[in-house]
């Protein structure tokens, strides 16, 4: 996926304007966030579970070097071969390797954040294998020439209308006129699509929720199904994910497995989870010849040692997106990579460079809702505060910021400097307002008025009030 996070100002510009991108993302407050609160609501100890799945990923993250070593151990144990990816070159080479091996010309995909965080489908297709999504979402997204806008729901951007003219636009051997008015006949018809790319594909590829270090197991967890298809019906099966996805034993991934769910699309569990353990026995009928793992690394283990550790507990549920109200507004793809929202902001800057990142972190009304609603304790509004303190540090804010922060300092260290300042702004601002009760247009401050109204002041200030007060009175 092409990386355009310093674009970030236009783009969101652009989702604001979008009409289209508003209503879709309305539909976060009324589908994941209210069956969210349903969700926890009937798990009495939820608290509880977060804290210990912090624990959890801690502990697994304190002994990261030993838990991988002993996953690999028992997947090849089990027959399967681990492939150790620094890089994303690294990863798509031996993706490639795989299926060169095999003369595979066709893959299918179960949805992968990795896969588009490494730009896998890209690497096959200039390499001669045709890569094709069967997550509906991922599948909806690729017939656009799009990237994902979500990490659980990467067409969440889209409407009914828009996705029912993107089939009309590929699918033109079927009858113009088929009805295509609702999700079931969507569904439907991307069902029917897929079904020959199921049955022909030599290779199938599919993400990892955890991996389970005492067992060599994957954990793969969909509500659609297409990821058992696609690890069982191909002679060929191949885990990719990240090496931040381990877990010690089968009941650390059990207790995550009842947050994931619930912080995600608000069930008690997905639809299947699948617990992947190597190729076939001779004993089994279904599954793969092959088992492979592709472990990437990407940067994360630098993040090891420092301020950003904590991101790498992250069980990528979305919950951080899905209250944000600033990804509400603008939508994924502002963000200009994979990783879209709150964690996004973090993850971005920590693998691709804060240079290239720089606005992300500044993405936030630090309302904290993010902070409040992640499953796994990840203090999102402090790292991404730590992203800003170095940028600034750097000279990558703009001149306005760092002007404007310089003044205010200076203020902050001279009392009788601003109570003058803000005293005067508070009786300009109340006089400016005083017959709507509101200002649409500041001087300096058109970034925040060209989006809402600023509430009058009413001319004087806190410290100008508080001696006139009760409290303030007890104190003089």
């Amino acid at each position: 996926m092409e990386f355009s996070s310093h674009q970030f100002k236009s783009k969101a510009k652009a989702g604001l304007a979008d009409p289209a991108l508003r209503q879709a993302m309305g539909n976060i407050d009324t589908g994941f966030q209210a069956r969210r609160r349903e969700a926890i609501a009937g798990l009495p100890q939820y608290d509880q579970l977060c804290d210990r799945a912090r624990l959890i990923k801690d502990r697994a993250l304190a002994g990261l070097d030993t838990h991988l070593e002993n996953f690999a151990a028992q997947v090849e144990q089990r027959g399967g071969k681990v492939h150790w990816c620094p890089s994303a070159e690294d990863a798509c080479a031996a993706v490639l390797g795989i299926c060169r091996g095999r003369g595979a010309k066709r893959v299918i995909k179960g949805k992968s954040m990795v896969s588009e965080e490494i730009g896998l489908n890209e690497y096959l297709t200039e390499n001669g294998i045709a890569p094709v999504e069967t997550d509906l979402g991922e599948y909806i997204i690729q017939i656009r020439g799009e990237a994902p806008s979500h990490i659980i729901a990467p067409a969440l951007h889209l409407t009914e209308a828009q996705i029912a003219e993107s089939f009309r636009e590929k699918h033109q051997d079927l009858p113009p006129d088929r009805p295509l008015g609702n999700a079931d006949d969507l569904l439907a018809e991307a069902r029917a699509r897929l079904r020959r790319h199921f049955l022909e594909a030599e290779v199938g590829i599919t993400g990892a929720n955890f991996l389970i270090a005492e067992t060599g197991t994957a954990v793969i967890v969909t509500n659609e199904g297409n990821g058992d298809l696609a690890r069982t019906l191909p002679t060929v099966h191949i885990v990719l994910t990240s090496i931040e996805k381990i877990v010690a034993t089968l009941e650390d991934a059990t207790t995550c497995l009842r947050l994931l769910a619930r912080s995600a699309t608000g069930q008690e569990q997905s639809v299947y989870t699948t617990f992947a353990s190597g190729p076939k026995t001779a004993a089994e009928l279904d599954g793969p010849d092959e088992f492979h793992v592709v472990l990437v690394d990407n940067g994360r283990s630098a993040l090891l040692g420092g301020a950003f550790r904590d991101m790498l507990r992250c069980i990528k549920c979305g919950a951080c997106l899905n209250h944000c109200p600033v990804y509400k507004s603008i939508g994924g793809h502002a963000y200009g990579w994979v990783y879209p929202g709150p964690m996004g902001a973090v993850l971005t800057p920590a693998l691709k460079g804060l240079e290239g990142a720089r606005l992300l972190p500044f993405a936030s009304s630090f309302c904290g809702r993010c902070d409040d609603v992640c499953p796994v304790r990840i203090p999102l509004t402090r790292l991404m505060r730590i992203w800003r303190q170095q940028a600034f540090a750097k000279g990558l804010a703009g001149w306005k910021m760092r002007w404007g922060i310089r003044i205010w300092a200076y203020c902050a260290r001279h009392p009788a400097v601003y109570r003058f300042e803000f005293n005067t702004k508070a009786r300009w601002l109340g006089f400016l307002g005083r017959k709507r009760g509101a200002l649409r247009k500041i001087p300096f401050l058109s970034a925040w008025t060209a989006e809402r109204d600023l509430p009058a002041p009413e001319g004087r200030t806190f410290m100008d009030l508080w001696p006139e007060s009760k409290h303030g009175s007890k104190h003089d």
